[in-house]
């Protein structure tokens, strides 16, 4: 978590770099240019669910796969998550979850409406039966999905779900000035830059969940694997609203009717993610019938070192089950 006095301690930081001026402008100009074109308006189109504009993007041709994103995502998350299936001979179809980027953010952004704005995805698509991965906080609006529309679910594939799990004891609330605090960053480009500049490792391990000393010993593609994904979280500002509403709902996650799934199931996760999915994986192992579960002994949040172990392990279920 991060705590005041470390983000009292980026604000003294922050005086300091504004002192050099135009290297910074710059650096943070530089910064949001790329930003932005990941997310370009070009690159994505928008459809009419029923709660509104829904965003999605498509990459590859062949077995139609949806990837829904997890926290500090879009629709470019999804396709880099799913990159290795869109180069295997898979139609990744990634939608912008409530309040990320072109997506609506309606009265009630819940994870059960979620699923049900995808089933208008498929429609406008022309998809009668799709295999849905969903990656931390959105394995909760995938998981809904294989429970509200079973006809419509051919696979589920939790991964480091931000799911269920029961607790000893209630999750404490986060305190209200920290909350400010992190609601200002969290609705700030600029500031999120900095914070990126200036302590990387800090949200590394708040929002990756991830050692940073377990990534800098990855190989190279594996550290530069880590670092998009924590920079491609700018523009911030554009996610907030999903952000915000993901730490509502994946920071005490309700209890699903996950033993109703009929849908193949594989829940991935990693022993050592700070946000605990290894625990959620395996009980969704234990009340979906038929779940098959992996656990790895490390990885993060963001499975440093096990990227194409990963894909090989989901494309090996996808076919077992002959969804491919």
């Amino acid at each position: 978590m991060v705590t005041r006095r470390r983000v009292l301690g980026l604000g003294i930081a922050a005086a300091g770099v504004a002192a050099v001026g135009g290297t910074t402008a710059w650096a943070y100009g530089d910064a949001m240019t790329k930003a932005e074109a990941l997310v370009a308006p070009e690159l994505s189109k928008v459809i009419r669910s029923r709660f509104g504009d829904l965003e999605y993007a498509e990459a590859g041709s062949g077995t139609p796969l949806l990837m829904v994103h997890g926290t500090g995502g879009g629709f470019d998350q999804g396709l880099f998550f799913a990159r290795r299936f869109s180069e295997a001979g898979y139609r990744v179809i990634a939608p912008s979850r409530f309040g990320y980027l072109r997506s609506v953010f309606p009265a009630e952004p819940s994870s059960e409406n979620q699923a049900d704005a995808f089933v208008d995805l498929l429609d406008t698509l022309g998809i009668e039966k799709i295999a849905i991965v969903g990656g931390s906080a959105g394995a909760l609006s995938a998981m809904a999905f294989a429970i509200r529309h079973p006809d419509r679910c051919d696979a589920l594939v939790p991964l480091i779900p931000a799911s269920y799990v029961p607790r000893n004891e209630p999750v404490q609330s986060v305190p209200p000035d920290q909350m400010q605090i992190a609601m200002a960053v969290l609705r700030s480009d600029f500031l999120f830059w900095l914070a990126i500049v200036l302590a990387p490792d800090l949200l590394t391990e708040a929002l990756l969940a991830t050692k940073p000393a377990l990534i800098k010993a990855a190989d190279p593609a594996e550290q530069a694997r880590a670092r998009h994904i924590l920079e491609s979280i700018l523009p911030v500002s554009r996610r907030a609203q999903g952000l915000i509403n993901d730490a509502r709902l994946a920071g005490n996650p309700a209890k699903m009717a996950i033993e109703t799934i009929t849908a193949p199931t594989l829940a991935v996760s990693f022993e050592d993610d700070g946000f605990g999915t290894a625990a959620a994986a395996r009980y969704i192992g234990e009340h979906v019938p038929g779940a098959r579960v992996q656990v790895f002994a490390e990885g993060g949040h963001i499975g440093i070192g096990h990227d194409a172990e990963s894909f090989a392990l989901i494309d090996g279920f996808l076919r077992e089950i002959g969804y491919r």
